[in-house]
């Protein structure tokens, strides 16, 4: 008589998973279990760095490029690492790219690039891993990083905060089209968070401070990547469609920052 096939490891896709938000992720989802799909743009180098921290934990990793400014074939990236590590439970959104130019001075290929990269990817990306996880027939979840931006604007960030309002308003979307087959999906909003992207990387982010922020300093990619690991994970089965803000307080902060600001430093990127 054959042993009992031991149950296989729920499968995580996270995008640009390089490096901060992203390499926090996939290590706190290795550490509840998952095997993790990692995907890259230009560091490769970065990307088996994760890939060696996931399977110190004991999982799976696989490593694959993806350019989402070569769309639509960059999406097929979510179906060859979910072709290479047998399933797919959860996707993570994260990859993302940005812009501090002034509206009057934007070029249409960077808006596109943003927009691309920002918005149309997680779409075509969030499709082919709804498939999946349909045709698997148990549910999954869709975890889409956006930012602060989703819900206020930043001078200088015209097609930035356009791409993430409107991941945000696709998430309520997608929940709702999704939900029927047991597959929850999330925004979670980062603030200033200390990563390459903000130019913080290792930062100690409790020496570092910020008066305009409630807590006082930047975050840590770690305390985002604690709340996608809850939207992923077993405790969040009845949340679906919502956005989570993990900034320090910051969106709490227009009428206030409005009152207080003492010169026109604001207007300038």
């Amino acid at each position: 008589m054959s042993a009992p096939t031991a149950p296989r490891s729920k499968v995580a896709v996270i995008t640009g998973a390089d490096s901060g938000i992203g390499r926090a992720t996939a290590v706190r989802l290795a550490r509840a279990g998952m095997d993790i799909g990692i995907t890259w743009h230009s560091d490769l180098k970065g990307a088996e760095e994760t890939a060696e921290e996931v399977r110190a934990l004991g999982q799976r990793a696989v490593v694959a490029q993806m350019d989402l400014t070569r769309l639509p074939v960059a999406a097929g990236t979510v179906d060859e690492l979910c072709d290479r590590l047998g399933r797919l439970d959860v996707l993570v959104n994260n990859a993302g790219t940005g812009t501090m130019t002034p509206f009057l001075d934007l070029e249409l290929d960077t808006v596109r690039e943003v927009l691309d990269v920002d918005l149309v990817g997680p779409f075509l990306c969030g499709q082919r891993a709804a498939r999946h996880m349909v045709r698997q027939g148990d549910g999954g979840r869709i975890v889409n990083v956006t930012s602060v931006h989703e819900h206020q604007p930043r001078v200088g960030a015209a097609p930035y905060c356009a791409a993430k309002g409107g991941l945000g308003l696709l998430t309520q979307v997608m929940a709702l089209e999704l939900a029927e087959h047991g597959i929850t999906v999330n925004a979670v909003v980062p603030g200033e968070i200390a990563t390459p992207m903000t130019g913080q990387e290792d930062t100690d982010v409790h020496t570092e401070e910020r008066p305009g922020i409630p807590l006082g300093r930047p975050g840590d990619a770690r305390e985002v990547a604690a709340v996608i690991a809850f939207l992923a994970g077993p405790e969040a089965t009845y949340v679906t469609g919502a956005s989570w803000s993990v900034d320090g307080g910051m969106l709490r902060m227009g009428p206030q920052a409005g009152s207080h600001l003492g010169d026109d430093e604001w207007r300038r990127p």
